[in-house]
């Protein structure tokens, strides 16, 4: 064969894959886990694998408020079972109040017709059980839809993509170490300092809170009554999430400066510290683990779609956590883009086109920016503290409790319906 036939014979070929994901965190390997289901062939590249989960060993520090859709996504995807009965924390109250006005709102899962608001997960949890399905699917067909004959997923790791190169049917992906792959489409979920974000000229705006979020698990003399229990403070808010065990996994954002001298503290000064903190509203603190702390900020990125790519998770949005919902936002993601490239497939479109691609990004990325501002609307709200700001903070939020119709939205849209 001359080279010109060889050539249109290469053209001809399609892809190795549909869809490659980049970054195996909890969206990245949900992703490609739910891509894999959907009948796509599919890659999951990762630089390290995460280290296996045990229930014997200490909860992970980090932990996620999975909302309903959440729940909802990883019970289709096989997985939520095994989560739920790992270890999982249901919590049917959620209290919230402001230190500086008295004022509180409550949201109740019964008064909603609901068993519970959402579930306290560790995010290792989470992402090793994602991996062990991984690891299930590896090379066996999938048996939904009607996709390329044998979709499935294969997992790379060790692997990092050094470059990519979107091409009029495909996008070519270099390996470091000097392979090279193709595929439809590649999806980042590399995390909030997204290489491919960069690599793909895809900017970001935002703010830096100049905050902490302070985080460990801690006993407490009255038990949690399965609610979530969030106080705003002068300094940031502060959030007593559930546990598994009995004990609260604590959030407490805080200025740069307030936030290294709270993880200096010797155990008693942090325990009453912050039994004032929460108001002592489960007693005292008793007994705490050891304390770490991440830093705070809101980013956006300008876009989400580039010739055959896309950006999902924190490479798309990293959000203030007082409203637990980034890791929510990012499963939204997922779901979007599984439903997108379905629709794509089952009317004969190229899933990595540009037309397919912009309907997912136009509604994530406006989704993601209106929840994005609000949470930090909220956050400049409870920063104010002139006393008529304060006052007028309390008036609303007081209306906002006895507004039955307008809480019971809220908590949908936080719930993902």
């Amino acid at each position: 064969m001359n080279a010109p036939a060889q050539e249109m014979t290469s053209r001809r070929r399609p892809p190795a894959l549909d869809v490659a994901v980049v970054g195996g965190g909890m969206v990245g390997a949900a992703a490609a886990l739910a891509l894999a289901r959907a009948g796509f062939a599919t890659a999951l590249l990762e630089a390290r694998a995460p280290a296996a989960w045990d229930a014997h060993a200490e909860v992970d520090l980090r932990v996620v408020g999975l909302a309903p859709s959440s729940v909802m996504l990883l019970d289709e995807l096989g997985v939520w079972t095994s989560i739920r009965a790992a270890r999982a924390s249901p919590y049917t109250h959620m209290h919230v109040w402001d230190a500086e006005s008295g004022a509180a709102i409550d949201f109740d899962a019964p008064s909603e017709g609901r068993d519970r608001l959402g579930y306290i997960v560790e995010n290792s949890l989470v992402q090793w059980t994602l991996w062990q399905a991984l690891d299930a699917a590896q090379g066996s067909a999938s048996a939904a839809g009607a996709g390329r004959a044998g979709a499935s997923v294969r997992r790379l790791c060790p692997a990092e993509v050094r470059g990519f190169e979107a091409r009029e049917d495909r996008i070519q992906l270099e390996l470091a170490d000097g392979e090279t792959l193709s595929a439809s489409l590649l999806v980042a979920a590399d995390g909030a300092g997204s290489p491919l974000r960069a690599l793909a000229g895809i900017g970001t705006r935002g703010r830096d809170y100049a905050q902490r979020a302070v985080v460990a698990h801690v006993a407490t003399e009255r038990p949690h009554q399965d609610t979530a229990w969030q106080r705003f403070l002068p300094g940031g808010p502060l959030a007593l999430l559930p546990l598994a065990d009995g004990r609260s996994s604590i959030v407490w954002s805080l200025p740069e400066a307030e936030a290294r001298r709270v993880l200096a503290l010797d155990d008693q000064a942090f325990l009453d510290e912050l039994g004032v903190a929460s108001d002592f509203r489960l007693g005292r603190i008793v007994a705490t683990t050891p304390r770490a702390a991440f830093p705070l900020r809101l980013q956006l990125a300008e876009r989400y779609q580039a010739d055959r790519f896309v950006l999902l998770g924190d490479a798309a949005h990293a959000v203030h956590p007082l409203a637990g919902q980034g890791v929510n936002l990012g499963l939204r993601d997922v779901a979007e883009l599984r439903d997108t490239l379905l629709d794509a497939r089952a009317t004969g479109r190229d899933i990595g086109a540009t037309h397919v691609l912009r309907r997912y990004a136009r509604r994530r990325r406006s989704a993601d920016t209106l929840d994005a501002l609000g949470f930090d609307a909220l956050a400049r709200i409870y920063a104010w503290q002139s006393p008529a700001l304060v006052a007028a903070r309390g008036i609303g939020v007081r209306v906002l409790d006895r507004l039955a119709p307008l809480k019971r939205r809220l908590s949908e849209h936080a719930a993902g319906f």
